[in-house]
């Protein structure tokens, strides 16, 4: 078995947080290529590159990021105990670092999120959208605490992470008073034509609702086909066409942007998943998320 050299790890980190090996040397107060031989000595150790040149600049490998994350968290203990040794508090905030699906609707994606906010331990929260695919490989090298999306894992995905179910709601169709008077008074036929604002479609709101359309034998006039949620709904504030939201934040769409309920399709259901590397839920954050989705959101 081999035994980690801590100066080693710590070497690494400082060139890893400071971003080049010169920058690192001053923090240091060692030598350039003192610090670029304990470097190579502990991706000998580990038996993988830690980083890679791109152009003049030190990368992070994707073994790289894995090993920063967990000298970040060891170093960081140290402190602790330091502290605690000499009297110091040390409440210092937790990092809680999420990926946001850019598909969740953000008024939810903040409701799901306010649960580990309200800690009363401190909670950094760290937060980077993008998509699903992405985040997902951020995950898999601990970049990353969690994925909030609306799909879960496929069963050919190649990241093995776990898919915890947070919750699921019914979904509302909203415009402007002006369209809503118009289309509301013979839900859904009137949507034939109507103008619709809808989310991409590589999404499980988007794939719903068109199963829905033709269920129910409508086909609206697609105004815009839009990723940010967000944007959508601004657009949507601005009378540019209809759009669908998830019924638990209903009340908040109506206040934030002005616009009327239209109806409520009776077949749609949104869904909210965690992915997690554990199977079991630990962060103390990811627990507040489950257990205040279950019990206030969804409940």
């Amino acid at each position: 078995m081999t035994e980690l050299n801590y100066h080693h790890l710590y070497y690494f980190y400082v060139v890893a947080r400071e971003g080049s090996i010169a920058r690192a040397t001053r923090v240091l107060g060692l030598a350039q290529p003192t610090v670029s031989g304990q470097i190579r000595t502990l991706e000998r150790a580990l038996g993988e590159r830690l980083f890679q040149r791109s152009g003049r600049n030190l990368v992070l490998t994707e073994t790289g990021h894995v090993a920063f994350r967990y000298a970040e968290e060891i170093f960081a203990l140290g402190g602790e105990l330091v502290a605690t040794v000499h009297g110091r508090p040390t409440s210092g905030p937790v990092r809680f670092a999420v990926g946001v699906s850019d598909a969740l609707p953000k008024i939810t994606t903040y409701r799901l999120l306010a649960p580990a906010m309200a800690l009363k331990a401190p909670v950094r929260l760290v937060l980077r959208t993008g998509k699903t695919e992405q985040l997902l490989a951020d995950l898999a090298i601990h970049a990353l605490d969690l994925v909030l999306t609306d799909q879960p894992l496929t069963p050919g995905s190649k990241v093995r992470a776990f898919t915890h179910l947070l919750g699921e709601c019914g979904v509302t169709v909203f415009a402007t008073h002006a369209h809503a008077d118009r289309y509301r008074r013979d839900f859904p036929a009137l949507l034939d034509g109507a103008p619709f604002l809808l989310p991409a479609p590589n999404t499980a709101m988007r794939r719903s609702l068109d199963q829905w359309f033709d269920s129910v034998g409508v086909r609206p006039h697609i105004a815009a086909e839009v990723e940010d949620g967000a944007l959508l709904q601004v657009l949507g504030q601005e009378g540019m066409g209809l759009f669908a939201a998830p019924s638990v934040v209903e009340g908040e769409i109506r206040r934030r942007y002005g616009v009327r309920v239209v109806g409520r399709p009776d077949t749609v259901r949104e869904r909210f998943y965690a992915i997690s590397m554990d199977r079991k839920l630990k962060h103390p954050a990811v627990v507040a998320m489950s257990e205040g989705a279950r019990t206030k959101l969804f409940g």
